[in-house]
């Protein structure tokens, strides 16, 4: 039922984004206790603020009561994927050149298997992230396959 849901949310919601020349990040209708929620995270490459999901949170509860296919009642929610948003994939990865990031692997590379610093590249096979321990500097290759979490990081 869940999928059917974001599969035809999906088709209301992103040419609504297109309009507002946005980026749908992620859509997911979860239950948490015994209220349901349809999330939907926005993007941009200028950023995301409070007025814009206001005003896509407009938008979209308009057109999604005009289709009125969820049964259930629910709670729609508009936000950014956030300061610290996952990359999910070669572009996100690429888009993030020049960031700061924290990345997980699965298995130990050099003896580490979590990596903070700066990205530096990325290509079809690995990701290069400038690394500083106390005042050596070195860069890392992260092979992609052993990438098991990564997001943009905030690093003081």
């Amino acid at each position: 039922m869940a999928g059917k849901i974001v599969e035809t949310a999906k088709e209301i919601i992103e040419p609504i984004l297109q309009e507002l020349d946005l980026e749908l990040f992620d859509l997911k209708y979860v239950k948490e206790g015994k209220t349901w929620f349809l999330r939907v995270f926005i993007d941009s490459p200028s950023g995301i603020d409070l007025d814009t999901c206001t005003r896509v949170s407009e938008r979209l509860s308009e057109a999604l009561d005009e289709k009125d296919f969820i049964d259930d009642a629910y709670y729609l929610e508009v936000s950014s994927p956030g300061a610290e948003r996952p990359l999910r994939g070669l572009e996100d990865f690429k888009k993030a050149i020049g960031k700061d990031v924290r990345i997980t692997t699965y298995e130990a590379i050099d003896g580490h298997k979590e990596f903070e610093g700066h990205l530096l590249d990325v290509t079809d096979d690995f990701v290069t992230v400038a690394m500083k321990e106390k005042t050596k500097r070195y860069e890392v290759q992260v092979p992609i396959e052993k990438i098991a979490n990564a997001t943009l990081a905030i690093i003081f």
